[in-house]
């Protein structure tokens, strides 16, 4: 039997994260992942450029049905300690926007400094090996059966992530390791996914497909300015995402399409400057000629701005800052970029990242119930949480 002190399973953000840390302080750690190449997700996030992190990183911006329990981990290792590791290691960064840190160069710097801790923190680093059982030992500590052959040790970390992007290799695996010692799985989701649109609407998004515009979003109590991206499925793009995470099936989204106008005033400036201009004509100085056309021929009746009375402007303005629409869905985990719900983190220590269910037993990152909005966020929960479990395995 292999013998560890620590056994990390999921060589993703937060995995490596706290299988470094733990290294550093001493403890013999094997870092398991069954995909045959480590952090998947990071290589494919951010267009390819990892949004590592972002500068406005607070409690406020995650999910969880226990909003206080990411706190902890959040201010004992804040974006400022991921920078400083990030610019000790050399890797060009910069703002792109609302606080968003990209690398200059490509998502693999980010991997690399990663491994690099890992290599430096004496980590080794198992690929292709899955664990088919564990078990915990009367004496302490827990027992697996893995395609290493059996491994024993003293804290056992679960890493694997939520039910995002299957083809990354993302599984329940770690759902079911919570279930089987006693842990509460709340019911998870698709978030930070585009929505998919089958009624009148169809069609719109189709012939725009490929069109963005900046826009506001609100559903639920919830507003987010950020652009729309029109696919030949349905609506896309930041904002699109962001507003997602709150949406329920059958729950109406509204869009303003003139974020930073009073639609109405604006309509009845432009009756009164221009009566003899029509109205795709003056759309087509605010969006592209495509999209004034198609939202011009989609119930908006475009004629001179003169021939429009003040009950029609009314429901034109209603129609460009309250576009109301029911999504069909989401395209589901395929492409959502995070799992809501999953481990209940009031079965779990918000500083050590600790079962209270059963001893020894960890569970950071993206499997429990923590989600971040879209920018970085996601990212620096991986790194706090797995940060704060490195410090005590």
């Amino acid at each position: 039997m292999k013998t560890a002190d620590v056994v990390v399973i999921g060589a993703g953000a937060a995995g490596l994260m706290c299988a470094a840390q733990a290294g550093y302080r001493g403890r013999q750690v094997l870092l398991l992942d069954h995909a045959n190449k480590p952090g998947k997700k990071i290589l494919m996030s951010g267009g390819g450029r990892c949004n590592f992190t972002n500068l406005h990183t607070e409690p406020a911006n995650f999910l969880s049905q226990n909003p206080h329990f990411c706190k902890s981990a959040l201010a004992r290792y804040t974006q400022w300690d991921f920078i400083e590791l990030v610019q000790r290691h050399g890797v060009a960064y910069h703002e792109k926007k609302l606080g968003q840190l990209f690398c200059d160069h490509k998502a693999s710097d980010i991997l690399d400094l990663l491994l690099a801790e890992c290599e430096w923190a004496g980590v080794q680093l198992c690929l292709g090996t899955a664990v088919q059982h564990i078990e915990r030992e009367p004496s302490g500590g827990y027992r697996l059966a893995s395609d290493l052959g059996e491994l024993h040790c003293e804290a056992l970390v679960i890493a694997t992530g939520g039910l995002s992007i299957p083809t990354l290799g993302a599984t329940g695996f770690g759902y079911e390791v919570a279930r089987q010692f006693g842990h509460s799985v709340l019911p998870t989701r698709a978030g930070l996914v585009p929505f998919t649109i089958t009624d009148q609407f169809k069609a719109l998004c189709t012939e725009l497909s490929g069109t963005s515009v900046d826009c506001s979003v609100r559903c639920n109590g919830q507003v987010f300015r950020e652009n729309l991206l029109f696919t030949h499925r349905g609506l896309s793009g930041p904002a699109m995402l962001q507003i997602s995470s709150f949406w329920q099936p059958g729950d109406t989204l509204y869009i303003d399409l003139l974020p930073d106008r009073d639609a109405l005033a604006w309509l009845r400036e432009q009756q009164s400057a221009r009566p003899n201009s029509e109205l795709r004509t003056l759309l087509g100085e605010v969006f592209t000629r495509k999209m004034a056309n198609l939202l011009a021929d989609n119930g908006f009746a475009s004629r001179p701005m003169k021939q429009y009375t003040p009950t029609e402007l009314e429901t034109l303005a209603e129609r460009l800052s309250s576009w109301a629409l029911v999504p069909a869905g989401t395209e589901g985990y395929r492409t959502a970029e995070v799992t809501l719900g999953g481990i209940d983190t009031r079965e779990v220590s918000s500083k050590t990242l600790e079962s209270l269910k059963s001893p020894g037993l960890y569970f950071v990152g993206e499997v429990l119930d923590v989600a971040g909005h879209l920018g970085g966020f996601n990212f620096q929960w991986a790194w706090a949480s797995g940060h704060a479990a490195g410090q005590v395995v």
